[in-house]
């Protein structure tokens, strides 16, 4: 069988009007993979807010139990200021210590490393807080016992606490830091 010319020219066209396909296919396919993105973020956004929605409570009740009062209770705080940022998943404060507590789904050693940045910026930001002692904690659903190690001997071995209440709050899946009073 012979190829003419004629059958090169359809060809080619065939190539090309599936060519044209693909490229519609691949940018609807472009579509739903941002669209899945978008749905994905915003079911994690979701199960911050669940994780959030039940320590909230738990926070409060723990402190108490520990003997701090909790006077204040401030969820979602965001500084800005020289242009330097900060924020804070959940704040409890009383008259002598302001405790920032970040709050993940899972903590990791990076949240506890940017924890520790955020403690260190805390009073230079949040000047009216310069009086009280600052503490920080962490709370997550999934705390991995290598993270929990890490962060109980960062926080002991940089700034200890010099506080019983420490190991408690470890088991408790949350990790107690001083910020250096600066």
């Amino acid at each position: 069988m012979t190829t003419t010319i004629d059958d090169i020219r359809q060809i080619l066209k065939e190539l090309a009007q599936s060519q044209q396909e693909l490229a519609q296919s691949q940018k609807e396919t472009d579509k739903q993979i941002k669209q899945v993105n978008k749905q994905i973020g915003e079911l994690g956004d979701r199960l911050g807010e669940f994780v959030e929605y039940h320590v909230r409570p738990a926070v409060v009740r723990l402190f108490q139990e520990r003997g701090i009062d909790v006077h204040e209770f401030h969820p979602g705080i965001s500084v800005k200021r020289d242009n330097e940022g900060l924020e804070v998943d959940l704040l409890v404060v009383n008259d002598t210590d302001a405790i920032l507590v970040e709050v993940k789904s899972k903590l990791t050693q990076r949240d506890v490393d940017e924890h520790l940045q955020r403690l260190a910026k805390f009073k230079r930001l949040m000047s009216r807080f310069r009086d009280v002692k600052a503490l920080g904690a962490v709370a997550a659903m999934v705390v991995p016992n290598q993270v929990a190690s890490y962060a109980y001997r960062l926080f002991r071995d940089r700034f200890p606490c010099g506080e019983k209440r420490t190991p408690n709050l470890i088991r408790s899946r949350f990790l107690w830091r001083k910020a250096a009073n600066r």
